[in-house]
Parts: structure tokens; sequence; C-alpha cells
């Protein structure tokens, strides 16, 4: 399960409860956001859609515990191809 919580405009603290239940810290620049949505989906959707695509990558204690949302492209190039098909 993933919680989103927003703690602010650009940042979120991420809870998802497996085996091990995990919390990050996630930043989202407007720009981004913008740049992925088209503001089609709230920011909070975006970060938990974003977690979504990465636990099926990837186990959540392996994820970082804070990061910059743009980062899961570094790992995953295919991030932002991926997530604008599963906002659509």
């Amino acid at each position: 399960m993933i919680t989103v919580k927003p703690i602010n405009n650009t940042t979120f603290e991420v809870t998802v409860e497996a085996g091990t239940t995990t919390t990050h810290n996630v930043t989202l620049k407007p720009s981004y956001y913008e740049e992925l949505t088209d503001k089609r989906v709230t920011p909070a959707v975006l970060v938990e859609k974003s977690f979504e695509f990465l636990l099926d990558r990837e186990s959540n204690t392996s994820i970082l515990r804070s990061f910059d949302l743009p980062v899961i492209g570094q790992y995953f190039p295919e991030y932002e191809s991926v997530i604008k098909g599963m906002l659509e």
C-alpha cells in the first residue's frame, strides 16, 4: 500500500507498506510536474504512480529514502515515457 502525504507544494512523504514499511521524502518541482502530466492529475497522484512504477522494478527497501522525482529517470531511462502512459 502506498500513502502519499503532501508536506508542502513541492515535498511529499511517501509510506510504502509491504513486507517492511518504508518512508520516503520526495521533492517535485512544478515545472517537472507540468512536463509529465500537463496538470491532468494532482502532484500527489504523480508521486503515487511513480512509486507504483518503482515497485514494479524493485522492492520498497531498495528505493532511495530521499530524492527528487527526476532522479528515477537516471536509474530507469524509460520512466518518463512509461509514467506519461500510465497517466493517460
